[in-house]
């Protein structure tokens, strides 16, 4: 008797679901590691819903800025494996920060369980409206006369924003002085006031800016241009050859995160990014998402490897780093 007790117990306990295949039992929080109104909220404001849709829990979204986005996101690496956090990361939180800071506050590529690449955003180079330089010629020649005085803006220390004039102005050879904001609608803010003279920002906050009057575009940061500004020359077209600055998001979980919790988040994830209600507004905000062979947990491994490895070699040629 005895034994048929054991083997019934046994059997319930082997027959119940684990963790990992009831997961989420409650809700979630999405980490956004930059502040409010910035292209990466953006991104997470647009995932949200359909998120929550598709996991049947409602995900919160937390802004938690600072340190380039390594705040944030070391908070998630540092969190439990358990499925109930994921970060919105970047190329500043996880590529740009590997190299440019002394100590930075995790490893990238051990401290994650990476789980989709979302989105690639391309970098701008604008300037306030009344800045005397229509190209990239004219602004490199304004700047060099001018660097003593001028200042340019960023989403932070060590974000994207702050790299891409960071190396534009080692390429162009001048020593400007950077004024770092949380987040990159409050520098945008700043630009539009002509309290600060240029900025390198994400397309989703540009754009409106730019078609509005109220900055003006001289180059985009990547080779080729960009479908969301098509008629406005690339760096690259204009001078300074092979030069590319651009941004992506993708989420990561904690290591050591459950196999079926990061293949639920990853099918929840490509799910949404399917809807065609999510890729109208993607493609209305200049965000351009990645193909379908890009978005597999592996490729994005793979992925954050290579763009550390890109990343270091300007970083360290330009002389950067952040303590």
């Amino acid at each position: 008797m005895l034994r048929l007790i054991i083997i019934g117990v046994l059997a319930s306990v082997l027959a119940a679901p684990t963790h990992a295949e009831t997961w989420p039992t409650r809700s979630l929080t999405m980490v956004v590691p930059f502040a409010a109104g910035g292209p990466m909220d953006t991104v997470a404001r647009i995932l949200q819903s359909g998120l929550s849709e598709a996991l049947q829990q409602q995900v919160i979204i937390e802004n938690v800025g600072g340190a380039g986005g390594m705040i944030g996101a070391a908070r998630v690496a540092k969190s439990a494996p358990d499925g109930y956090q994921f970060v919105l990361g970047n190329v500043g939180t996880h590529a740009v920060s590997q190299t440019l800071y002394k100590n930075p506050l995790y490893n990238s590529t051990t401290d994650f369980t990476p789980v989709a690449l979302i989105a690639d955003l391309s970098l701008v180079l604008v300037v306030r409206k009344d800045l005397p330089a229509d190209n990239l010629r004219e602004f490199a020649a304004y700047a060099k006369a001018n660097q003593n005085k001028m200042q340019f803006a960023s989403a932070g220390a060590g974000s994207a924003t702050h790299l891409g004039c960071a190396l534009i102005n080692a390429r162009i050879g001048i020593n400007v002085t950077h004024v770092p904001y949380r987040g990159g609608a409050l520098a945008m803010q700043d630009l539009i006031a002509q309290r600060v003279d240029y900025l390198c920002i994400d397309t989703p906050i540009a754009i409106p800016q730019i078609r509005s009057g109220a900055i003006k575009p001289i180059a985009i940061l990547t080779r080729g241009r960009s479908p969301s500004l098509p008629n406005l020359a690339s760096a690259h077209e204009q001078g300074l050859t092979d030069f590319e600055a651009s941004n992506w998001s993708a989420f990561f979980l904690p290591k050591n995160t459950p196999a079926p919790i990061v293949q639920k988040l990853h099918d929840a994830t490509v799910a949404t990014m399917n809807n065609p209600t999510v890729q109208k507004r993607f493609k209305e905000n200049g965000i351009d998402l990645v193909a379908n062979e890009r978005r597999s947990s592996a490729y994005l491994a793979q992925f954050v490897a290579s763009e550390i490895a890109k990343w270091a070699g300007p970083i360290n040629a330009a002389g950067l780093a952040l303590e």
